[in-house]
């Protein structure tokens, strides 16, 4: 019996990438988006492309910042999905290489237990292009899985995790239900369901 599923957002929970939203604003989109692309398809080490992208993001202004965070596109069947996996007794994670300003809102609107990312640093009302949290590195994922799955008592049969991108890897090691969501081809191969709609409802009738 499942008891705790983890989610990644961007991609996942939310339909896009939040630093490509945050990109637009200073016409850089493209730029980031080709490192984003990269870095999900295992081409770049996740740490090194998160560096570099925050830090093309310097000057944006953190009030742009917090309006675009909470006026994200959801994926579709995002709330409905967690309302039903929460009813069937699983606590419900997002854990993401992206950042608090949009997990942070998003956990009040589609409802997860909790949400583990990373910080844009911020001085006087401007993003200086650093960053720091909880999920900076390729094996973070997996590592905060593991922690959470002691401090719950879950084991890796218990546990459905569920991703796009090669980030997400670490913490498929680490579950025994393995959801690739219309993702890059370096995660469907560890995967053991595949969704290749942009609906997560779809999840409900695999497990």
């Amino acid at each position: 019996m499942l008891k705790l599923a983890v989610f990644d957002f961007d991609s996942t929970l939310m339909d896009g990438e939040t630093i490509d939203f945050f990109a637009a604003e200073l016409g850089i989109k493209d730029e980031v988006s080709r490192i984003t692309e990269a870095a999900m398809a295992g081409e770049l080490d996740f740490f090194e492309s998160l560096q570099k992208r925050v830090g093309l993001l310097k000057g944006l202004e953190y009030s742009k910042v917090e309006k675009i965070s909470q006026n994200l596109p959801y994926m579709n069947g995002a709330k409905e999905t967690i309302k039903e996996l929460q009813n069937r007794g699983m606590k419900v994670i997002c854990f993401s290489g992206g950042f608090r300003s949009a997990t942070g809102y998003a956990k009040g609107i589609l409802g997860y237990d909790a949400d583990f990312s990373n910080v844009l640093h911020q001085k006087d009302g401007r993003l200086s292009g650093l960053v720091g949290g909880d999920m900076m590195f390729g094996f973070s994922k997996g590592d905060m899985l593991v922690r959470l799955q002691n401090i719950l008592d879950v084991s890796e049969s218990e546990t459905l995790v569920c991703g796009d991108g090669a980030n997400d890897l670490s913490m498929f090691a680490h579950a025994g239900t393995r959801v690739a969501f219309c993702a890059k081809e370096v995660l469907r191969k560890e995967a053991n369901i595949i969704i290749e709609q942009k609906d997560l409802r779809l999840i409900l009738e695999k497990i």
